[in-house]
């Protein structure tokens, strides 16, 4: 029995192939382009499936097997794809980071129906969802509008390549309003917006079968047998399981390109919250509470490219550097916002900034505050998820940014938590494997974590330490709050003088 996920974040797209013991056969990566703007995200859909293929193909020959048993697709959340009746894409997709529906946003805040459905859903609107990114299109670009057949997430429109069917999941639906209680689409906002629910995908509880492959697909990547496709979710909900979470208190921080932090929780009653989710997983039983932000090991790509790019071996020249300055970075603060914020201060017009700079400060000093604030990034989320009532007992490290050691070990420091980093950091794609064996085989998350989630070390904090990064994450908090009328004064001031150019980043 073997499972091929295909992975897509913000910089690549990977298929990797798992057994049922959770070794992993194989793995095919390539890049992604995309372009960026000040207020636009977009990434081309062409460019997904030409690479999809590519990636299957590779990885099913490097694992030198003929028959796939199964098949899932796990992505960015709140992306926005629009597809014709034919299949074929509609102009590029505007990605979960894009700003450009703001407007929009608040044009469904004033409607009458939203108050009732916030909530229901528990989901405060933002530019970053999907039902005010459709409204964008439809007042923005009409004829695309009336051409698309379905408004998708990337999850949805890889899916409807392999095996020519419209699925989402539930939890992916929640990002267009979707109502877990009711299970249904808000009809009553979607027809004051003009939005036809027929556009919307038809929703399928994770771990269901969607269909099975199309015969074209299965012989372009070389599997001999109708591999069945099946329903995941969107990969902070699937390196989440994929983290080998069990017991009340445990969180993931998986930090690819963004930093997904999430907590488990069986409690009943659990108090509201604007800043992080909480989101029911039926299958398991149990909450899901926290979110993502906008960049999290895409931090360290930007350092790498703006410091390091001539180095041979950047990371490990970064780490040393870092490693060579002091606790606080000796004065500098750095704000993380390079592409404005999600979760938990949900503000779009922040913006990087180091704040505290000398004439005695070096790239080692910068690189420093770089690697503390993605730190940071994880304590602040510990404090809204703590807004919920449920408070964070440990914490399972993975994705690309649990490679720097020292990163790991502040991120135990400032959060004053045990971390364990796992030996497998592509929990996305194994947590993806572990939905479809729990949902086609029958076996249970805890079983499927003993053989998927296995960890390669636990860093505990240094007290000491602790308590000096209290004085530095407090001048962290008290410098963005200090900033947020600068920030909102800054696009004000460009709007006058900005141009639309767009700048093409291969690695976000």
């Amino acid at each position: 029995m073997n499972v091929l996920v295909l992975n897509m974040g913000m910089k690549s797209i990977r298929s990797i192939i798992f057994d049922g013991n959770g070794k992993k056969l194989s793995s095919a990566s390539r890049t992604l382009a995309s372009a960026i703007n000040e207020t636009r995200v977009e990434q081309y859909l062409d460019e997904w499936w030409e690479k999809a293929v590519e990636v299957m193909k590779t990885s099913i020959q490097d694992a030198r097997i003929r028959k796939v048993d199964y098949i899932t697709a796990t992505t960015s959340a709140s992306c926005l794809a629009c597809m014709d009746s034919a299949g074929n894409p509609l102009g590029n997709a505007i990605m979960v980071s894009d700003k450009r529906a703001m407007e929009e946003a608040d044009e469904i805040k004033h409607s009458a129906f939203y108050e009732s459905l916030e909530n229901d859903t528990g989901l405060e609107v933002s530019a970053s969802l999907m039902l005010p990114k459709i409204l964008w299109v439809k007042n923005h670009e009409p004829e695309m509008f009336e051409k698309t057949r379905y408004f998708l997430t990337p999850n949805d429109y890889l899916i409807y390549h392999l095996c020519g069917e419209v699925f989402t999941d539930e939890l992916n639906a929640l990002k267009y309003h979707y109502s877990l209680n009711t299970c249904s689409y808000p009809t009553e906002l979607l027809g004051e917006l003009g939005i036809p629910k027929e556009k919307l995908p038809t929703v399928m509880r994770t771990g269901g079968m969607a269909g099975t492959i199309l015969p074209e697909v299965a012989e372009k990547i070389g599997c001999q047998n109708p591999a069945k496709i099946v329903i995941t979710s969107y990969d902070a909900i699937c390196s989440f399981i994929g983290s080998g979470v069990s017991d009340e208190g445990e969180a993931s921080d998986v930090s690819g390109t963004v930093t997904v932090f999430r907590m488990l929780s069986r409690k009943d009653s659990l108090l509201p919250s604007t800043r992080v989710y909480t989101t029911p997983f039926h299958q398991g039983r149990f909450h899901i509470i926290g979110g993502s932000n906008n960049l999290g090991g895409g931090l360290i790509e930007w350092v790498k490219q703006c410091y390091y790019a001539k180095e041979e071996y950047p990371y490990e020249v970064m780490e040393k550097e870092a490693a060579e300055s002091d606790i606080g970075a000796r004065g500098v603060i750095f704000l993380p916002y390079l592409l404005g914020e999600r979760a938990p201060i949900w503000n779009d017009n922040a913006r990087g900034t180091f704040f505290g700079l000398e004439r005695m400060h070096t790239r080692k000093d910068m690189t420093r505050a770089v690697f503390e604030a993605a730190a940071f990034i994880d304590r602040t989320m510990m404090e809204a998820i703590g807004e919920t009532s449920a408070d964070v007992t440990t914490v399972r490290l993975s994705g690309g940014l649990a490679r720097v050691n020292l990163i790991s070990q502040i991120k135990a420091d400032v959060t004053g938590k045990e971390v364990i980093v796992l030996s497998e950091f592509e929990t996305t794609a194994s947590g993806a494997a572990m939905m479809v064996l729990n949902g086609q085989e029958g076996i249970s998350f805890a079983d499927l974590a003993e053989k998927f989630s296995k960890s390669r070390m636990t860093i505990h904090p240094d007290l000491e330490n602790h308590e000096k990064y209290n004085v530095v994450y407090k001048l962290f908090k008290e410098t963005y709050q200090q900033l947020v009328p600068m920030f909102d004064r800054r696009i004000e001031l460009l709007d006058t003088i900005r141009n639309s150019k767009e700048t093409q980043i291969e690695n976000l």
